[in-house]
């Protein structure tokens, strides 16, 4: 699960997993896998950067460096 915020300020959680496509309009917008939508107060980016933060923590895997093969 991601913390995110709602655009009324309120902090909710989403899982990660259930994220099908973010979309940037005046907003970002979740598209989840049964076709809900949420309209979030973070970047994109932001977004990116808490799934993958928390896939890491779930599945263990470690950040590949540059020149790793």
């Amino acid at each position: 699960m991601i913390r995110l915020t709602r655009l009324n300020g309120k902090e909710f959680y989403v899982n990660a997993e259930l994220i099908k496509t973010i979309e940037s309009a005046h907003t970002t917008v979740l598209c989840l896998n049964d076709g809900d939508k949420i309209n979030v107060r973070e970047t994109p980016q932001l977004v990116v950067e808490a799934v993958i933060e928390y896939r890491r923590k779930a599945y263990g895997a470690r950040p590949v460096m540059s020149g790793e093969e």
